[in-house]
């Protein structure tokens, strides 16, 4: 059992580290560790085998990768669109 959970540890630590490689805002960094991490769990227990691990941390990865991306991207527009110090960022009007 240890050996198994070695083996995803250095699935998901190599693929995070090769994906993150290509990933540029904070938020596409975490989603691809996270995703790798998460995917490497996922394909180990519905395959049970090394080739099962490596393939769902590779697409964990880069689902995660692209929710953050999608994430940065909307961060960028909003401070874009309302700068610090306009009185306005979305979000920040009264709750009712």
């Amino acid at each position: 059992m240890m050996k198994t959970r070695t083996w995803i540890a250095a699935v998901a630590t190599v693929s995070t580290m090769a994906i993150t490689g290509c990933a540029s805002g904070p938020n596409q960094n975490v989603g691809t560790g996270v995703g790798a991490v998460g995917g490497a769990l996922v394909g180990h227990a519905i395959g049970g085998n090394t080739g099962s691990t490596v393939g769902g941390a590779a697409i964990g990865g880069l689902i995660g990768n692209q929710v953050g991306r999608s994430v940065d991207e909307r961060n960028y527009y909003n401070q874009q669109r309302y700068p610090a110090g306009s009185g306005y960022y979305p979000g920040n009007g009264p709750n009712y």
